[in-house]
């Protein structure tokens, strides 16, 4: 079922409902013909899906070198007043420019790291033996984007039981506005309904509860109850990404190497 009222504390941003949890029975059944993506890899100890913060790559790299150039104009300005009349601009004009210099740097960077840095992919795999939950999660700070610390790839490992998930929407800066859905997973501290750690899953309600209910079904039955999909799986790492620069330039997966041992392999 699926619940009215928001069941954690505090719920996510644009909360629509919460789905059933990891030991519940699955909303719906997943079909395979209006998902995105095949799992990455199944077997009778794993299960990985892939996931991603970015549905589009590509756009944001072009529009941070835009707001490169539109970055140059203030300077170029300023030296060419001051060639020109000989004289240094106003400390009105020189506080403007500065402005205008910082914003677009500062957003572009923003930009092209969210689009370059990320990785090729955000997977997910479900261990059905450890009961585990492991995270191939990228870190940004739009605050500090000139950060080396602040951004980067983590793998994290949950415990299964803890995982709840929240169908959200929102509105984002989309032209004239547009309706963002996504599909969260929370972590709850153990018996209660506190979050401690929350990340995103899917793109779209819908394609989320169908991927929420295949990591359901694969924990609680195996692979056996998981829908048979018409095309193999996406080779994340080594696609032909020659025409999309953020595609290019992204690192591709590189599990550490305990993590990804655990999480392929039985206790």
């Amino acid at each position: 079922m699926l619940f009215t009222t928001p069941l954690l504390d505090k719920p996510a941003p644009g909360w629509k409902h919460d789905l059933p949890g990891p030991n519940e029975s699955p909303s719906n059944e997943p079909y395979p013909p209006v998902l995105s993506n095949p799992p990455n890899h199944v077997d009778d100890i794993y299960l990985e899906l892939a996931s991603g913060t970015f549905r589009i790559r590509g756009v944001a790299a072009w529009g941070a070198m835009t707001l490169f150039l539109f970055s140059l104009i203030p300077p170029f300005t300023w030296i060419t007043l001051f060639i020109t009349t000989g004289a240094v601009p106003s400390f009105v004009f020189n506080f403007f420019g500065f402005i205008a210099f910082i914003v677009p740097l500062w957003v572009g960077v923003f930009f092209w790291r969210m689009d370059v840095e990320a990785p090729r992919d955000e997977p997910i795999r479900f261990n059905r033996f450890r009961r585990k939950v492991y995270v191939y999660r990228f870190y940004r700070d739009g605050l500090r984007p000139f950060s080396r610390t602040a951004w980067g790839v983590r793998a994290e490992v949950y415990d299964w039981d803890n995982l709840r998930a929240e169908a959200c929407s929102v509105y984002g800066p989309m032209g004239s506005g547009g309706l963002i859905e996504t599909v969260t997973l929370a972590v709850v501290k153990p018996g209660t309904h506190q979050v401690i750690d929350r990340f995103h899953f899917a793109h779209e309600i819908q394609q989320g509860e169908m991927y929420w209910a295949m990591a359901q079904l694969f924990m609680q039955q195996g692979p056996q109850a998981l829908p048979t999909f018409p095309h193999p799986p996406r080779d994340w790492n080594n696609e032909d990404v020659t025409f999309n620069l953020a595609r290019r330039l992204a690192p591709k997966v590189r599990w550490p190497a305990e993590i990804d041992l655990e999480s392929r392999t039985a206790p």
